[in-house]
């Protein structure tokens, strides 16, 4: 019998492979990540609760000081007035509220200032016995020897105003004699009669000269009549200015024309007062020149400006008081309103290593009134801060102009606040040491 062998079984198939697997972190790598967080936040959690020292310090330690970023702004300088200027004798012009002359000539010149002196006699006795507001001051009675001094005038050649014996005038009305007329009798009486004598009226002008600051002045007599009456044109400038500081001396001068009973009508002698905005001051005539202390207000913009000026030595007074026309019309559009700086303006700003940052800016506007080119500057003094709330003072911007100075309040606009725990704590580094 034949076997029939059975074919050998198919070999088994493989196996399918696995699919690949993620491969895991290592023990090491888990270590390291743990040690970067865990170790930062270990520093900070020492701080806190395992370093209350670190934390103490660093929580409380200040932030610094952020310093202002300053801008000054440029100086402002307009171009520089031309003056009219007369060509001969002594003269020169000032202004109330400004140092030194606007435009001068020869004014170191010690010259003759004739009946100028007038002035000085008014405001020495003014000094010895003012005069209140609204009232004539102390009567005065006049004698025959006050009309022995009139006629003594009228024979030197001296101009006069009429007294007659028996006669009584306020202090006010004897002045009005004595600087409207330029009565020469009126400033002896009136020397005599406040001081005792002319020797010792002329003691105390001189005396009141060297207390004013006035060194080249020099008063020989109450009237001015002798050409020993000298002074620069600079310091009668100073004399004008103090003249117009006395309210009934200031009244008087601006007066053209009075009428006082027992004297009758008394004119100025000052043919400028009335144009060219001229409000005084006084005449002076000698027997070869002509003098004038004048005074006008200058209008600028919202305010006045009191300029005060002389000119000595002219040939006649319409030479003089043509060549005063003509400077006080050139002078008048020198000066001009400068708004040196406005509220609100930027000056400086402040920036902090937190992020914060913060303006300082003008609390108000300053406008200064200048004099041709006389340039106006802003300094800016802004102040270091730390922690500031919106509004706080941090400095001054000061405008200075020639002899003007004005401060203007700085104020932040923004806030600086703390920068909190967590920049503290991550920024030890930044923050000021106690």
């Amino acid at each position: 019998m034949t076997r029939t062998l059975d074919p050998a079984p198919p070999p088994a198939a493989a196996p399918a492979e696995p699919a690949a697997a993620t491969p895991r972190p290592s023990a090491r790598m888990y270590r390291r990540r743990r040690i970067v967080v865990f170790g930062t936040l270990g520093v900070l959690l020492a701080g806190l609760v395992g370093g209350g020292a670190y934390a103490t310090t660093t929580l409380n330690a200040p932030v610094p000081a952020a310093a202002p970023s300053v801008v000054d702004p440029a100086p402002i300088v307009a171009a520089p007035q031309v003056v009219d200027q007369p060509d001969f004798g002594a003269w020169a012009v000032g202004a109330v509220g400004f140092d030194g002359a606007l435009a001068a000539g020869n004014d170191a010149t010690a010259m003759p200032i004739a009946s100028i002196a007038k002035v000085v006699t008014a405001l020495v006795l003014l000094e010895e016995q003012p005069i209140p507001a609204g009232e004539g001051g102390p009567d005065i009675q006049y004698t025959d020897a006050d009309v022995a001094i009139y006629w003594d005038m009228i024979a030197q050649n001296g101009s006069v105003a009429p007294v007659a014996a028996g006669a009584t005038l306020s202090l006010e009305e004897s002045l009005e004699a004595m600087l409207l007329p330029s009565g020469n009798n009126y400033a002896n009486s009136l020397a005599i009669w406040g001081f005792g004598s002319v020797d010792a009226y002329v003691a105390r002008a001189n005396a009141w000269a060297a207390e004013q600051g006035l060194t080249t002045l020099r008063i020989a007599d109450p009237s001015g009549l002798s050409l020993a009456n000298t002074a620069t044109a600079a310091d009668l400038v100073r004399l004008g200015e103090l003249a117009l500081q006395d309210a009934t001396l200031a009244e008087i001068v601006a007066t053209q024309q009075v009428d006082i009973p027992e004297l009758g009508t008394l004119k100025n002698s000052n043919k400028l007062l009335g144009t060219h905005g001229v409000d005084g001051i006084k005449t002076g005539t000698t027997d070869d020149a002509a003098n004038l202390l004048f005074s006008t207000d200058v209008a600028v913009g919202s305010s006045s400006i009191t300029v005060v000026g002389v000119v000595l030595g002219g040939a006649n007074h319409p030479a003089v008081r043509q060549a005063i026309a003509e400077m006080i019309d050139t002078i008048a559009p020198g000066f001009h309103e400068v708004v040196a700086i406005e509220a609100g303006t930027e000056v400086a700003t402040y920036s902090t290593p937190w992020g914060d940052t913060a303006a300082a800016r003008t609390a108000e506007g300053a406008t200064v009134v200048v004099w041709s080119d006389t340039p106006v500057d802003v300094a800016v003094s802004a102040e270091p801060i730390t922690l500031a709330a919106d509004g706080a003072d941090v400095g001054t911007a000061v405008v200075t102009a020639g002899t003007q100075r004005i401060e203007v309040p700085l104020v932040l606009d923004g806030t600086v606040d703390d920068p909190g725990a967590w920049w503290r704590l991550t920024n030890p580094g930044a923050l000021d040491a106690d």
